[in-house]
Parts: structure tokens; sequence; C-alpha cells
């Protein structure tokens, strides 16, 4: 069994950018744009982007001039996000559960699914008061979530996707509480792999409550990246714009 929590494993690898490299920069740019529209952040915002990854969102807030800052806890992602770093963009390696600067942030974003990955409900907890907690009084905090009805409704329960020559086997099942993607695949040496994805499944009230309890209201919901009015059954996105 592995010893460390799947997301750590999962999130190092370098075959998590190879499934996953149909995210492309202009989605991000596109989003990006739609956000800071909306919000308006004053020049000279400070942003912590959380989960950063490989910095593809941080850096379209750096572009735009304010003061970015990314952490993530893939030791490898954020290697590849230091290449991007400059005087207002920088990373660092940080378990999103850990308090991090505190009443610091104006805006926090937490996009892409980059939650929901733990295994106990006090983690989550722990994960959404830190959010908080980095936010000066008055800050906003965005979190771009898969919208979990849809995600249920529409679930295949197995797939064959092929990327740069290797077969990704997915079976996909739901416990009850939990999105659960087991993916296995053999490597360019012959390797027989396996990794697992498992999301919490939560719903609209699920966040309002984990926030509510970490002091932020909900002030509103998109369902898409364009930022179209959220409907439970057709959203393909859950994204909540919290205020502190």
């Amino acid at each position: 069994m592995e010893k460390i929590s799947w997301f750590e494993s999962w999130f190092n690898s370098p075959y998590y950018k190879v499934l996953y490299q149909n995210r492309d920069v202009t989605e991000a740019e596109d989003f990006t744009e739609a956000l800071l529209g909306y919000l308006k952040p004053l020049p000279g915002s400070r942003i912590v982007d959380i989960g950063c990854g490989e910095g593809r969102f941080a850096v379209q807030f750096a572009n735009n001039g304010y003061d970015v800052t990314g952490i993530d806890l893939a030791e490898n992602r954020i290697e590849k996000a230091l290449e991007l770093e400059r005087e207002n963009l920088h990373f660092f390696v940080h378990d999103m559960r850990l308090p991090f600067y505190i009443n610091y942030f104006d805006f926090a974003f937490n996009l892409f699914t980059s939650f929901g990955y733990f295994a106990s409900a006090r983690d989550n907890q722990l994960a959404a008061n830190s959010f908080a907690g980095g936010l000066k009084k008055g800050g906003t905090l965005v979190v771009d979530y898969l919208n979990s009805d849809l995600v249920l409704q529409q679930l295949k329960p197995y797939e064959i996707v092929e990327r740069d020559g290797m077969k990704f086997d997915i079976q996909k099942d739901y416990d009850g509480r939990h999105i659960i993607k087991h993916i296995r695949f053999t490597d360019a040496e012959g390797v027989a792999r396996h990794y697992t994805e498992r999301v919490s499944a939560f719903s609209l009230q699920d966040f309002i409550t984990l926030f509510s309890n970490a002091g932020l209201k909900l002030e509103t919901t998109f369902g898409d990246y364009t930022l179209a009015p959220f409907v439970s059954k057709t959203s393909p996105r859950l994204i909540m714009v919290f205020k502190k």
C-alpha cells in the first residue's frame, strides 16, 4: 500500500501531465480574464493561487500586473512553475491544510477542482480555514470545482484514453461520498502503473457549510468558464465566490 496520499503520488508523477495535456493555456487565459473582469481587483492587489500546479493560472494573474503567489504540495509541479518566477510572481511548496500568510491576500483562487482530496472531514475544514485565514478582511475567495450532480449523472464507468503512445485504462466509481478514478497504464519502459484520484462529491450546500465555518459568506455562483449562471443539473462547473 502507498505510504503517502494519492494526490502526493499522482500529482508528483510525470504521467499526470501526460494524461491531462489537453488543459490548454487559452482556456486558462479566457477564464482568468472573465474572473478579473467580474472581480475588478485594484492595482497592486495580492493574489494567491492555491493548488497552482505548474502555474498556468498564476502566470495569467501576474500578466495583469498583480502580485501573485502560487502554492502547491507537488514538488515536481512547483519545480516547473519556478521557471516562471519574476518580480510579481512567486511559487512555494506548501500544504493547503496549513496556514500560509495570515490576513495578507486580497484574493485567493482555488481552481480546476484543487480541493476535496482529503480522507477526513477535519482535513477539508482545515483547508477551508487556511484559505480564509490568508485573506484580509473583505477579501475574496474563488473556488472552481466539478459539478458533482452532472458528473454523477454522466459517469462513465470505463474508458480508454491514449496520450503520447500510452493507453490509459480509466475506471470510474462512486462510493456514496467520493468520485473515484482508477488509472492504469503501462509506461514507456513497460512498467505497469496504477494511480487513483479520489474527489469528494461536494454539493453547493457542502461548500457553503465548510466556508461558513471558516468565516466566509457565499456571494455568487457561476456554472462554467464564461461565468454563465450555475444550474445544478446542467452546468459543467461549480464556481463559487466567497467574501470574508
